[in-house]
């Protein structure tokens, strides 16, 4: 079978796949779409899949095995206090971290720039398919010591293995009181992986350990050797192994309690023989390993599944190794195409390493959830007084447990999902791996509750919980947030129909046969084999986000007619629950300024804006599955949408959009402050392209006394009130987000021929460059992207390392420098 742009790693599985269904056809759409999620999840199995550890695997599969690295400088004690290295941490002070290379299914490169502790870590890790659970992997962890660093650097490393919940794991070697010497080697088994190995080799000859040099401890007993691995095996409850690192400082300790009672604190031993553990070769669930090392270093880590033929070894991470650098290389530049100002060698490194680090932070997590179902009506005035009061109570329950497949805003600091965010982290995604995307999708769409709530935050589980403050844990089935996944599955199906007219052919054909196409059509394979059964999908998917619909247009429905509105539509209105004074959390954008003090009367054009780009989603969806009655339901919403987002939320003086709400004489009034929300019809795409309102926001958009800055769009206008008042998150800050939105739209209205092609055109090339040049000037000075950028500077704000959508800048890139100037479709630009 020939696949001309297949990777050898996705080769593998694709091989066993047709192999294992040789004889089977796949004529029937669903058949090959259930074939092909099954082949793309085995080599999506095993990742990186805790991305708040600095290096963590475990596998897709609910209390499975966990395995991961902490580290530590041990040359005097105050440094080894504070200088545990295991979850990320802001306040580690790295100079620098993450996946400079990576793919999910292959692997990819790690380096972490450790400036405290004198080191850098890389760590190469590779996936070998083969088998039925998922494959083999292996990491070659290696120390190098920083420019001027001391050339006796002494590291403390710990290799720790945990399964949480059924299974075994059980050292292979020789117990040895004094140490371990050589690879240390394991078995295990546990469902979903079934049996497996897993090894710790010894490393290169040029590995060195630090030198005993205290003989005084010999009054204690018998001491390990520091030159050897010293092994400990603990027995701990499966939903506590996350806490490996307090099992480890415990471990460390019992033993120096001892020498600290027998020699005192004014005369101990050196760190590097007193914080060491004594070697204990019990039965467990949580194995650790520690080494000690002087000066640089280098190992490996391989996890072989004994359902493949042969074990992974040190060979094949050194081959692996060399495969990956060169296919993704080869594939990111074909993929994410620069264009100038862009297209430059000083680019490449910085665009790589961004979207390496976004799927870098592709989590798997498990576990319950906190939710208040008790009624929280919003029909009185002041009723934010008593949704405090109850939420005081803390009437949080816990549900689940449920899992989700997502990857995540940052590491250090939101190391879970989070639904406003996860549309725009997955348009990179979708345009490397449309499997990988709307794998994603259908992890988030499998937790919609039967009225068609999705918590807007997933927090599952103590270990998610342990990083999130108290009060923000519980979740309320009332409280919306945006449903950005809609612009994901707008993209898929651009994707599909491009796909399908150049294939001019239906699905068919046994798995090998689709997946050999896809590759023929520029994908990976399995990465795009699924755009060779989208309407499958979308069937499954279809009946969720239609529940989904529907409970935004039940529950975040808004007030019309209490209050005379005039509109075209009496019920095309709708208002972000969950609103307190100076706060909407629910959509989004937390503090930007809204009517004081909040009204159940309030109407919010953001909101209806969402709502309107949802009612076109979805009606073409239901015209691509043959839903005739559905399509024509949906094109009645989106056209009295549209019409009411101009009829409620047009304010004439100001120029824009504005939110509604009700005065002291019960009157419909706007509040008006000039920023994001009251450009939203326009991000959304959602503005006629000759209509003069249209021309009224660009002018908006290019005034340096509203939102334009060398740097990107403010988030509110400098004229505003409220400008850089306050919390300051969303009252002038730049968000990349948002003006990725604004630049897809500045392109869409830029390449049509109209009153304001030229003003959105010229818009569009200006904003593309700041927005670029800001965040890779921060990201030379600080070796971070960051949350959000400081709107009269161009600084660095907010949470770093933030690779959610602040790595959208590789689409931003990856989008021409001057825009087409095309004919306008006979039908809308909102038809398929």
């Amino acid at each position: 079978m020939k696949v001309p742009t297949l990777s050898a790693a996705l080769a593998g599985v694709l091989v066993q796949a047709s192999t294992a269904h040789a004889t089977a056809g796949y004529g029937d759409p669903n058949i090959l779409a259930n074939e092909i999620q099954r082949v793309s999840n085995q080599s999506l199995l095993w990742g990186p899949y805790n991305p708040s550890l600095y290096f963590g695997m475990r596998p897709r599969i609910p209390k499975s095995l966990n395995v991961g690295l902490i580290w530590s400088n041990i040359e005097d004690y105050q440094t080894a206090q504070k200088s545990f290295r295991h979850t990320c941490e802001q306040s580690d002070d790295m100079k620098g971290y993450g996946w400079v290379e990576y793919d999910v299914r292959t692997g990819g490169k790690q380096v972490i720039h450790d400036q405290a502790n004198n080191i850098d870590l890389e760590i190469d890790l590779v996936k070998v398919p083969g088998g039925k659970n998922g494959g083999s992997w292996g990491a070659r962890v290696k120390g190098t010591l920083r420019p001027g660093a001391p050339k006796d650097v002494k590291t403390s490393m710990f290799f720790w293995a945990a399964l949480e919940g059924e299974g075994s794991i059980a050292l292979e070697n020789e117990p040895d009181p004094l140490g371990l010497v050589g690879p240390i080697q394991w078995k295990g088994t546990t469902p979903g992986l079934d049996d497996f190995h897993l090894e710790l080799t010894e490393g290169p000859r040029t590995n060195s350990a630090p030198a005993a040099i205290d003989t005084r401890l010999e009054e204690l007993g018998p001491q390990p050797d520091i030159s050897r691995s010293l092994y400990r095996a603990t027995t701990y409850p499966g939903e506590h192994v996350w806490r490996v690192k307090n099992i480890i400082f415990l471990d460390l300790k019992e033993r120096f309690e001892k020498i600290i009672a027998h020699f005192g604190a004014e005369n101990l031993p050196p760190p590097w023989e007193s914080l060491t553990v004594m070697p204990a070769y019990n039965e467990g669930n949580v194995h650790t390993v520690q080494r000690l090392f002087e000066g640089p270093f280098e190992f490996d880590i391989l996890f072989s599944s004994d359902s493949a033929n042969k074990p992974i070894t040190s060979e094949t991470v050194t081959e692996k190794i060399k495969e990956n650098e060169h296919s993704f290389g080869a594939r990111f530049d074909k993929t994410f195409k620069r264009y100038a100002p862009f297209n430059t060698d000083k680019y490449e490194k910085f665009s790589r390493e961004l979207f390496s680090n976004l799927l870098g932070g592709i989590g798997f997590f498990h576990g319950t959830s906190l939710v208040d179902r008790s009624e929280y009506p919003e029909d009185d005035e002041e009723f934010w007084e008593a949704a405090k009061a109850n939420r005081e109570k803390d009437l949080g329950q816990q549900e689940g447990p449920t899992t989700l497949f997502t990857s995540i805003p940052s590491r250090p600091f939101f190391p879970r999902g989070f639904l406003w965010d996860e549309g725009f982290h997955l348009l990179p995604i979708i345009e490397w791996d449309v499997d990988l995307a709307m794998e994603i999708v259908r992890s988030w769409f499998n937790l919609i509750d039967d009225d068609g709530w999705i918590a807007r935050e997933q927090i599952l589980g103590d270990e998610a919980r342990s990083k999130v403050p108290k009060q923000f844990q519980t979740q309320y089935p009332h409280y919306a947030n945006p449903p950005t996944l809609l612009l994901v599955l707008t993209r898929f199906i651009e994707k599909w129909t491009l796909y399908t007219s150049s294939q001019h052919r239906s699905i068919q054909g046994e798995i090998s046969q689709v997946m050999e196409q896809m590759a023929e059509f520029g994908g990976d394979g399995i990465p795009f084999a699924i755009l060779s059964s989208a309407e499958p999908y979308l069937k499954k998917i279809y009946p969720l986000f239609r529940r989904q619909y529907y409970w935004f247009r039940e529950t975040q429905s808004g007030d019309l007619r209490t209050y005379d509105r005039n509109a075209f539509s009496s019920k095309e209105g709708y208002r972000w629950r969950g609103r307190a004074p100076g706060y909407c959390l629910t959509s989004g954008i937390d503090d930007y300024p809204r009517a004081e003090p909040p009204h159940p009367g309030e109407l919010h054009v953001d909101l209806i804006s969402w709502m309107g780009f949802a009612a076109r989603l979805i009606k073409n969806i239901a015209i691509v599955l043959g839903e005739k009655e559905d399509a024509v339901e949906y094109g009645r919403h989106e056209e009295a949408i549209l019409k009411n987002i101009d009829d409620l939320h047009w304010n004439k003086e100001h120029g824009c959009y504005c939110d509604a709400t009700i005065d002291s004489f019960e009157e419909s009034v706007h509040v008006c402050h000039v920023g994001y929300v009251s450009i939203f019809p326009f991000l959304l795409g959602l503005i006629p392209h000759d209509s003069e309102k249209l021309g009224s926001i660009l002018t908006i958009i290019g005034d340096e006394d509203q939102l334009w800055s060398p740097f990107g769009l403010r988030s509110l206008s400098r004229k505003d009130e409220f400008y850089s008042k306050g919390e300051n998150y969303w009252r002038g800050p730049i968000w990349v987000n948002m003006n990725y939105l604004a630049i897809l739209r500045l392109k869409e209205y830029g390449s049509v021929k109209g009153p304001y092609q030229k003003q959105a055109a010229k818009l569009y090339k200006d904003l593309r460059t700041n927005v670029v040049n800001n965040v890779f000037k921060v990201w030379e000075e600080t070796g971070f992207a960051w949350e959000q950028y400081e709107q009269e500077t161009g600084n660095a704000k907010g949470v770093q390392h933030f690779l959610g959508w602040t790595s959208l800048v590789v689409n931003i890139m990856a989008l021409p420098e001057t825009v087409d100037i095309v004919p306008r479709p006979e039908k809308g630009h909102d038809e398929l």
